[in-house]
């Protein structure tokens, strides 16, 4: 790690206060892949308590490592021109946004210029999600473009342009026929339908930004996990071109905040970085 990034590391943690929903409990979304339906009313993208901390972040990200958490592969033009228009239609019609023609004004007070030339850096520092596009590209979806400014034991640099396979290469449970099904909702999610899953693993650190390359041996830990993580990930169909969004809200939450007995019946327990 960096040094740079050895800063982000020390910043005090920034959590927020509890977990929304606990998916390794719910029926409907504690069976790998656990994709639903997107409930009525609920939008692929929101905002937490966490809001303002998660956004200085990720203005930090971008202005001091915007190699590391923005991407996009020649082609990717067309789907990121509609994830800007379909990301700031969104945030048209929300009260906490001033959405004016050349400055967002953000919930947290802090005024965001919109750069039509720089579009993911741009939708970079107006949401909490990390926002991936894939495309379709030789009969598997592709990582065309992408903004990870809290990547979870992975790097944006090796996964741009590989595709679900690799991407989720080397996730033991990530089979081929797990790989089939994901395949196969990703061809099949539509416009104005979205799809979420959540995850949640066990972290030694609170860190939002961890990213750690797959050639990277985990470190041994040998003091228990103190922090929950869990991404809540949504699948968008853009309106305008073939490309599925895949969203990524991070949640990070003490141990401590969980309901009691909560942690026993969590899969994979062990603690990582």
């Amino acid at each position: 790690m960096s040094p740079m990034l050895d800063g982000f590391a020390a910043m005090d943690p920034i959590c927020q206060t509890r977990l929304p929903h606990l998916p390794w409990l719910d029926p409907a979304t504690a069976r790998l892949p656990g994709v639903q339906p997107l409930p009525p009313g609920e939008g692929w993208l929101m905002r937490d308590e966490a809001f303002g901390d998660q956004m200085a972040l990720r203005d930090r990200l971008v202005a001091e490592n915007r190699d590391a958490v923005i991407a996009a592969l020649p082609g990717s033009e067309g789907a990121v021109a509609a994830l800007y228009e379909a990301v700031l239609a969104v945030l048209a019609d929300d009260p906490g946004y001033a959405l004016g023609r050349d400055i967002c004004r953000r919930p947290d007070g802090v005024d965001v210029a919109l750069d039509p030339s720089d579009k993911l850096g741009t939708l970079a520092r107006l949401v909490q999600e990390d926002l991936c596009l894939m495309e379709p590209r030789g009969g598997e979806h592709v990582l065309s473009a992408a903004i990870l400014c809290f990547p979870a034991s992975w790097t944006l640099a090796e996964k741009i342009g590989r595709p679900l396979t690799g991407i989720h290469d080397p996730v033991a449970v990530y089979d081929a026929r797990m790989a089939a099904r994901v395949q196969r909702l990703f061809d099949a999610v539509r416009v104005g339908q979205p799809l979420w899953r959540q995850n949640a693993l066990v972290y030694a650190q609170a860190d939002l930004h961890q990213p750690r390359r797959e050639a990277a041996p985990r470190r041994e830990i040998r003091a228990e996990g103190r922090y929950l993580r869990s991404e809540k990930q949504c699948l968008v169909r853009l309106s305008s071109c073939d490309a599925v969004l895949f969203s990524i809200h991070t949640f990070v939450v003490p141990l401590g905040s969980l309901p009691p007995g909560a942690l026993d019946h969590l899969p994979h327990r062990e603690p990582v970085t």
